[in-house]
């Protein structure tokens, strides 16, 4: 039996039928979700719990809220600020909780606020818009948007991936005064749209995934022998999310490695699929194992569970929460649970009390 406690935070997008932030708890020995209170707050459609677990930071409709985690998980108000542009869209802190970084699809700004020891969130301390115009074979938008932010392999710097541009950003942050300085670009697949990114064997490697090439780009983290503690990223790895020449109505939306870092999860919007790759230890290449459907419908955000086995998927449109056993030794994936009804949901956090 499991000792361990387990809630999740899940934000949602409050146009319809959710109220906010939910809160469940886990039972460990089923893996299942039990609602237990809402949080009411416009939008969350990002959440993000700090790294010390002491506090949660919600994205809002007029910028960022901030909540102290009480002892069973409840969630207390803390503050909210103003971004200095649009709604954001993704939240990422640095490593000591110093910083909050804002990634905002809208405007295509990378916002720097501060966070005090007592997790409130200060007056912006950097903004940085992109501008230019990407390359728009397909029909989406060619105009900047950043849609994730991210820490570098020597977590000082910052990735922003910009969906419209198809780059990614490698900014320098300086801790002191919270700014930041554009030092590199990783100049993504034309008209891929680049939109998550993740990290892997302490950010040697890089994964970036394309929403619309539907593909993995694995990336080494090379040291840079004319720069001191700089890195040169190269392209060791394209993998598809999909069948290639079959699936064309997808969207690769969402990517989360396993706890243990042995697999990485995709899933794939439009066609409604998940895709599970073992992940090598050594190389950092991925191998897919598994590709199935998924039910509901825009499976946009997903979260795999401390025992590396069971995942759980947000399915957007068709406001569901599902829970899924991944059976690695045979390739494929049941539901283990009865979906969860909410509204819109968009993000998950599961946290360790």
């Amino acid at each position: 039996m499991n000792q361990d406690r387990y809630v999740a935070y899940v934000g949602t997008y409050t146009q319809g039928k959710s109220d906010g932030i939910y809160i469940f708890d886990i039972d460990t020995d089923t893996w299942t979700m039990t609602e237990r209170k809402v949080i009411p707050v416009d939008n969350p459609s990002d959440v993000l719990v700090s790294n010390n677990g002491q506090f949660l930071y919600a994205i809002t409709d007029l910028g960022v809220n901030a909540y102290q985690i009480l002892e069973d998980g409840d969630l207390e108000f803390l503050n909210s600020q103003w971004t200095g542009g649009m709604r954001g869209c993704y939240l990422e802190t640095d490593m000591d909780d110093r910083f909050l970084f804002v990634a905002g699809y809208h405007d295509a700004r990378v916002s720097v606020m501060p966070l005090g020891e007592d997790g409130y969130i200060g007056p912006v301390a950097d903004g940085v818009f992109h501008e230019g115009i990407g390359l728009n074979i397909t029909d989406r938008s060619a105009m900047p948007h950043v849609t994730c932010v991210k820490l570098t392999p020597n977590l000082k710097g910052l990735f922003a991936v910009d969906s419209g541009l198809d780059q990614v950003k490698v900014y320098d942050f300086d801790a002191k005064t919270g700014k930041l300085r554009l030092n590199d670009i990783i100049r993504c697949e034309l008209d891929s749209a680049p939109y998550m990114l993740r990290s892997y064997h302490q950010g040697e490697f890089i994964y970036i995934l394309g929403q619309m090439s539907n593909r993995v780009c694995v990336y080494r983290a090379v040291a840079d022998p004319d720069r001191d503690g700089e890195y040169n990223y190269e392209c060791i790895q394209k993998i598809s999310t999909v069948n290639e020449g079959k699936d064309q109505r997808a969207a690769a939306c969402g990517i989360e490695f396993s706890p243990d870092g042995k697999h990485l999860f995709v899933s794939n919007a439009g066609i409604n699929t998940m895709v599970v790759y073992n992940v090598d230890q050594e190389t950092g290449l991925l191998e897919k194992i598994c590709s199935s459907y998924c039910s509901g419908d825009y499976p946009k955000s997903l979260v795999v569970l401390p025992d590396n086995e069971h995942f759980i998927v947000l399915s957007h449109n068709t406001n569901e929460i599902m829970t899924y056993r991944m059976n690695y030794e045979e390739g494929c994936f049941l539901m283990s649970a009865k979906p969860v009804t909410i509204g819109q949901p968009n993000s998950i956090f599961v946290h360790k009390l």
